[in-house]
């Protein structure tokens, strides 16, 4: 057993100066960045909604999609601001199999993770300078995010890692949005602490420095339900969940309390079609409820050009590789359907 030491990478400002974003896209971030703030803040009544593949697996097939989003994006610009999910990492449960991007730059060769940094950054930034679109990715590794720093306009931290202390820590000290899923087991307690953590000053170690934060008001939940104990699926969109988080989840202990809810992944036990149904029954609880209404900021939908998944060589351009998606047309459909029902 030993861990070999291969190669120093060069560190994220290096990286993002010899890539780096345009004048142009770098003036339109700030403007990008108050109206998501804005969103989650309830000043603006409109609802985020951050949507596209499971895995952002190749730059053409993404470039395509997030292309035909900016255009949908435009057409229900009163009711959402939209964000393209490009996650380039992929956690595992064992820890085996596809990592994403990352790790997997090139599908016929070994990993290299330099050449890996620079394709997750090439991806994001030819998706935010060909389309205008800010992008979306998971804090899976707390010091990769630095990497795409200018080009992100929303972090998650998921379900595996919302109770590791470095994400929660860190998420303090990002300059954008974090959203932070329920863990697996399903405990709200869990999520609110890890809210509240990255809502508060930190000081600590990282990359080698000791940094302070000043805690990041924008950090908030996002609901993807769990699994339980018998290894079913569970979900926790459900309008007497709402209410209960609601009960709980309030500006007496928290700045600006706000919620995600992720329509895929265990709410919908992995079935992608169920995404449909479930963003119209949260918007029914909305309605019903102003406590819901005001919670409820937007949702996470896993989308792509194709419906469904295939295996990692299955070669249908637009297909996921992971988790199964809704093909254009029905995320299309949606969309349009549920800006006319906000």
């Amino acid at each position: 057993m030993s861990m070999k030491f291969k190669r120093l990478l060069p560190i994220p400002k290096e990286i993002r100066e010899e890539m780096p974003l345009s004048a142009d896209m770098a003036g339109k971030k700030a403007d990008f960045d108050a109206q998501v703030a804005d969103v989650l803040t309830g000043r603006d009544p409109r609802r985020l909604l951050i949507i596209g593949p499971c895995s952002a697996d190749r730059e053409d097939s993404v470039l395509e999609y997030v292309t035909r989003l900016a255009k949908l994006a435009d057409r229900v610009r009163d009711r959402f601001v939209i964000i393209p999910r490009v996650y380039t990492n992929k956690p595992r449960t064992k820890g085996t199999g596809y990592k994403g991007l990352l790790h997997n730059p090139d599908p016929e060769g070994a990993p290299n993770l330099l050449e890996g940094v620079k394709a997750i950054r090439r991806m994001h930034l030819r998706v935010v300078e060909e389309t205008g679109m800010f992008t979306a990715d998971e804090m899976l590794y707390p010091s990769n995010y630095q990497y795409l720093i200018d080009l992100l306009g929303y972090i998650a931290v998921g379900a595996r890692s919302v109770e590791n202390q470095e994400h929660r820590l860190v998420a303090s000290g990002v300059p954008m949005p974090v959203g932070m899923k329920n863990p697996t087991g399903g405990s709200t307690d869990v999520m609110l602490n890890s809210i509240y953590a990255a809502q508060q000053p930190q000081t600590f170690l990282f990359r080698n420095w000791e940094v302070e934060t000043t805690g990041n008001p924008l950090a908030h939940a996002v609901l993807r339900g769990y699994i339980g104990e018998d290894g079913l699926n569970y979900p926790n969109y459900h309008y007497e969940y709402l209410e209960r988080l609601a009960a709980k989840y309030t500006e007496d202990n928290f700045a600006h309390p706000a919620a995600i809810i992720d329509c895929n992944h265990d709410n919908s036990g992995k079935r992608p079609l169920e995404q449909i149904r479930i963003m119209k029954e949260v918007l029914d609880s909305a309605r019903r409820a102003p406590a819901i209404g005001r919670l409820v900021r937007g949702f996470m939908v896993e989308s792509y050009l194709e419906d469904g998944n295939q295996p990692i060589d299955g070669g249908v351009f637009g297909k996921s590789i992971t988790d199964a998606c809704l093909g254009w047309e029905k995320t299309e459909r949606l969309v349009l359907e549920i800006a006319e029902r906000s």
